[in-house]
């Protein structure tokens, strides 16, 4: 086990080089002049000289492989470069907006879980009962609603209508309960459905049978033994949304005005802030790769069975 482990984590280091290298690409391909997007965000009207100058500065007249390796080094060193808007270092400025960010992450993941668990597995074990149709209603439904369309409406009804929860912004347990549940809305439907797929699938497994030729009882069969080897798909979803929801659910927090790094980042690409979105894109990238990790390491306990089919392809 301890192998598998110590091969999937160094697995990760090619896949983050692969994406800082296409991060690297995609931003020298793009037409946009960082010397310029640098004196554009500043609105200063700059001359050849001053453009000429800046690219020295920042190294863009070496070739791209000193670039790219220059770039790595610092990004190593979570050193992202400074914001052309603010001109302060672009990971203190993601670092400062990261509460926010790990609240909502948070209070979404909670809020899907405790509902998206019991429906589900509900749902699994009572097929064809009213649980399993609302279960089946609320996936198309939580499928089907754009996020955006989602937190007008919540805004709508009760902010404006009932006046219940805060427009925008942070600061109370009020202001996280609206864009929490827009954001966890979409994945309840995503776990209910999972959850509930992998429960009928364990049904018919012989060890359910085995179990009750032994005698035990129907809820020890159910909580201790179906829950935990169905619930391994969710967990795997959970891995996948993640490093989504940590790095800001973009369209969320921008509806709500929520002062994380996915609003940032938007507020990023509008001023051409090429530091800001390099250092985004692979901060995303990170976070992704490590809580796939987790998962695969939460999975590993939950089912050894993973643990042992990855030996088997070593």
């Amino acid at each position: 086990m301890g192998t598998y482990v110590l091969k999937r984590i160094i697995t990760i280091v090619p896949v983050f080089l692969l994406a800082s290298l296409l991060t690297f690409g995609m931003i020298n391909l793009s037409p946009v002049d960082p010397a310029e997007a640098y004196f554009a965000a500043a609105h200063i009207q700059a001359t050849d000289e001053m453009l000429e100058q800046k690219r020295h500065e920042f190294g863009l007249d070496q070739p791209l492989l000193i670039q790219y390796v220059n770039a790595l080094s610092k990004i190593c060193q979570l050193d992202f470069g400074i914001s052309y808007v603010t001109n302060k270092p672009v990971w203190e400025e993601i670092y400062s907006r990261m509460p926010a960010t790990i609240q909502l992450t948070i209070g979404s993941l909670l809020i899907a879980i405790l509902i998206s668990v019991p429906i589900g597995f509900l749902a699994g074990i009572k097929k064809n009962s009213g649980i399993d149709h609302f279960s089946r209603f609320l996936s198309f439904i939580g499928a089907s609603i754009p996020s955006f369309w989602l937190g007008y409406l919540m805004i709508f009804f009760f902010s404006v209508k009932l006046d219940l929860f805060p427009v925008e912004g942070t600061g109370t347990w009020k202001h996280l309960i609206l864009p929490s549940v827009t954001l966890a809305f979409p994945l309840i439907a995503l776990y209910t459905r999972l959850l509930r797929a992998s429960v009928l699938g364990n049904l018919q497994e012989s060890y359910v049978l085995f179990a009750r030729t032994r005698g035990l009882h129907e809820k020890v069969i159910m909580g201790k033994h179906v829950l935990r080897i169905a619930i391994s798909p969710m967990i795997t979803g959970l891995g996948m949304n993640l490093g989504n929801l940590m790095t800001g659910a973009i369209i969320v927090e921008a509806v709500f005005s929520w002062p994380g790094f996915g609003r940032y980042f938007i507020e990023a690409i509008f001023n051409r802030d090429i530091p800001v979105i390099q250092g985004y894109v692979l901060l995303a990238a990170g976070l992704f790769l490590i809580s796939n990790l987790i998962v695969d390491l939460i999975q590993m306990y939950i089912d050894p069975r993973i643990s042992r089919k990855g030996r088997q392809y070593q």
